[in-house]
């Protein structure tokens, strides 16, 4: 049941347009960073309604039915603790969220695609601890050769990372919209205003 409960909460961008709701763990922390856990108001209002959540903030905007009114939720938080996944899924975008969206080579932004540390042609696995994001003029300076023979350095040694590690990780590159009510439960190592 956890997989398919987490996967209820990050929902596609499309959902999201309108008052979408940031949705924390009873914990009161985001159920993921990268993508951020949001939910469309629709589901917010659903899940305050069959009361799996509590409002934590809302917005302006009121939700009317014939018998009920309720102001959109912007922060809900589950009532029941939804325990985080320990092990990181070896995935394409994972991998460039832990290299930070830069290539582990010369260190741009750019025209991002992955390398094999030691190629696959010289017996190199397709791990965390042999594959970096590599911009692809890096990559085809590299080609199959090893990192002595190409010139090329990393800039850090690639590694497995940690769950923990990546919610950091994560919570370094916020989405485009952060509504202000959602502020106080993304960065609460912020300095507080005096």
């Amino acid at each position: 049941m956890d997989g398919d409960f987490r996967r209820d909460f990050v929902r596609e961008p499309a959902g999201l347009k309108q008052n979408p709701a940031l949705v924390l763990n009873a914990d009161y922390r985001p159920l993921s960073y990268y993508p951020l856990s949001l939910w469309p108001w629709q589901e917010a209002v659903k899940a305050v309604w069959l009361d799996r959540v509590d409002i934590v903030a809302e917005y302006d905007h009121v939700v009317r039915s014939p018998s009920m009114r309720i102001r959109m939720p912007s922060v809900v938080v589950l009532r029941d603790y939804v325990k985080p996944r320990k092990r990181v899924a070896f995935t394409r975008f994972n991998l460039f969220l832990r290299d930070e969206f830069r290539c582990q080579y010369c260190g741009t932004r750019s025209d991002l695609t992955f390398d094999h540390v030691v190629p696959r042609a010289a017996g190199g696995t397709t791990t965390w601890e042999n594959v970096v994001a590599a911009c692809a003029p890096c990559n085809l300076r590299k080609g199959s050769r090893s990192l002595q023979r190409s010139g090329l350095h990393l800039r850090k040694t690639p590694r497995a990372p940690g769950a923990e590690e990546m919610r950091n990780m994560g919570r370094k590159f916020p989405p485009n919209h952060l509504h202000e009510s959602w502020i106080d439960f993304l960065y609460w190592d912020a300095e507080l205003e005096a």
